[in-house]
């Protein structure tokens, strides 16, 4: 088994990809920015939340995206209403049952969330929801900063 594969190393490369996302959550200071957190495992997802919001002096709201969403932005406005947050962690976009559309028009209004949210939006993707926004939010991709969490085979 190569040394990156080992479960000690995928914890510290976590333990890593944590301290890399509070520095951009803390650095970003009322600015938009972009943080797409991929993340193939549920369980691994929730241990890693939990630790950012231990680590994180920022305070990070949450929502997450029913799978009937129309568009990203709509559905973040109407579940942030007026509230301005530190920082925003964005969870459901891989269960969206209409991703393609919703993906193509984030991509086309990606303006307005730079406008509008003036923080850090973490958005959690897996590999294939990662797939389908560089092939059709290209442009909202090259916003982003992508950090990978991962987990060994035997803990699955």
């Amino acid at each position: 088994m190569s040394g990156q594969h080992e479960p000690e190393n995928l914890d510290l490369d976590n333990e890593r990809s944590l301290q890399t996302l509070v520095r951009a959550i803390t650095l970003a200071g009322g600015e938009f920015s972009l943080i797409l957190l991929r993340c193939n495992y549920a369980v691994l997802r929730q241990r890693m939340v939990e630790r950012l919001h231990q680590l994180s002096p920022v305070n990070i709201c949450e929502i997450t995206l029913p799978a009937s969403v129309k568009t990203l932005y709509t559905a973040i406005k109407e579940q942030l209403g007026d509230e301005q947050p530190p920082a925003l962690m964005v969870f459901g976009l891989e269960a969206v049952k209409n991703i393609d559309t919703v993906l193509t028009t984030a991509n086309r209004v990606r303006e307005e969330f730079r406008k509008q949210f003036p923080f850090p939006i973490l958005l959690w993707v897996n590999d294939l929801t990662l797939q389908k926004l560089i092939r059709l939010a290209a442009d909202l991709e090259n916003w982003a900063s992508i950090i990978e969490f991962a987990t060994s085979t035997p803990e699955l």
